[in-house]
């Protein structure tokens, strides 16, 4: 019997990876030509080859070079005419962003500090109203009493779609009430975001932690794709993953939370990630996504795309009515979140037409 061979399925899992490469940055390529014109200065007649040589890695590690060469001169002839200092210094003025000295003496058991997110609402807005300009679509449906769960899509290195979601219900919903996210593992123990994330009201995301919080009224925001779903390639966009078995289904018929899908557009395009090297997220234990502008730009390439955004809320799903029994049925429990993800889905579908570009 003939055994597989270890060097042809690392073989296969490298080719796959270069294919993955190629067709996002071919996708995002198409976006940027279609939007604003924009060309490689380079040959514009053959795209460079990502044909696998007999020497492992020689073929596949310039194909990569030559590709994100491409764009990164694309990317610094937009940004020659930019003075960033200057560029910072007016957003630093414009923005203000809380320091430690804001920290209030009371927070929270989550770590919400009320002081800090006051004084970061300013900065909230600006990004609301003229970063993203975000448009809101469905808040009506939004249940003014009880406990509300709301599950949306999730894209992006940090978590810009969690602050606005929450930011878009507390300045436009009749109650004024600002839900809590629930962020992702590595997210919640980065070093650099883990404080200022607790501070205006995200919570590491758990079954736990999750009930707590609607069990103490807190309204609550779900992002079941997971990390799958974040750090999804460019040319995957708003293309749903698989939601997380479990989970928010069941916890929200147990406390009779209604279920109200939010469907994001526009936080595809502001890390539009090309890909995700898997070896660094297993040396390093968190994932660290290429996108055209990071690493490539160091710390200024985390600075989120000025992408146009639409929220768009859909019907709540009550569970009123649902028997007790119910809760632990895996058939009801599975439909329910296959029923969830699929208005997800649609909602997108409806809203990515409504927007003239990415950018406006």
């Amino acid at each position: 019997m003939r055994t597989a061979d270890p060097t042809d399925a690392r073989e296969r899992a490298r080719l796959e990876l270069l294919e993955e490469l190629r067709a996002s940055v071919r996708a995002l390529r198409s976006e940027l030509e279609q939007r604003f014109g924009i060309r490689d200065a380079g040959p514009p007649e053959r795209e460079p080859s990502v044909e696998i040589e007999a020497e492992p890695g020689v073929g596949s590690a310039e194909a990569a070079a030559g590709l994100f060469e491409g764009l990164g001169r694309q990317l610094r002839t937009r940004l020659d005419g930019v003075d960033v200092v200057k560029l910072y210094e007016a957003l630093r003025e414009r923005v203000s962003i809380p320091g430690a000295a804001d920290v209030s003496a009371e927070v929270d058991e989550f770590g919400l500090d009320a002081r800090f997110l006051s004084r970061a609402r300013g900065w909230l807005d600006w990004l609301f109203d003229s970063w993203w300009r975000v448009q809101v679509t469905g808040i009506d449906l939004v249940p003014e009493t009880g406990r509300v769960l709301f599950v949306a899509n999730t894209a992006g290195i940090l978590p810009w779609d969690a602050l606005m979601v929450a930011h878009a219900v507390e300045r436009l919903h009749p109650t004024g009430r600002r839900p809590r996210p629930l962020v992702a593992d590595w997210l919640a123990t980065l070093p650099f975001s883990q404080s200022r994330l607790a501070r205006l009201g995200a919570v590491r995301a758990c079954a736990e932690n999750a009930e707590r919080l609607l069990l103490a009224d807190e309204w609550v925001i779900a992002f079941p794709e997971g990390q799958k779903g974040a750090l999804k390639p460019f040319r995957e966009r708003y293309r749903l993953r698989r939601f997380a078995r479990g989970g928010f289904v069941p916890l929200a018929a147990r406390l009779r939370a209604a279920i109200v899908p939010v469907a994001v557009v526009g936080a595809e395009e502001v890390y539009p990630i090309v890909f995700e090297p898997r070896l660094l997220r297993r040396l390093l234990g968190v994932p660290i996504p290429v996108t055209p502008t990071f690493p490539l730009l160091g710390p200024l390439g985390l600075i989120p795309l000025p992408s146009q955004w639409r929220i768009r809320f859909g019907e709540p799903i009550w569970f009123d009515d649902v028997a007790p029994e119910r809760v632990s049925d895996p058939l009801y429990v599975n439909r329910t979140r296959e029923q969830v993800r699929g208005v997800i889905q649609a909602l997108l579908e409806e809203e990515l037409p409504r927007r003239r570009s990415i950018f406006s």
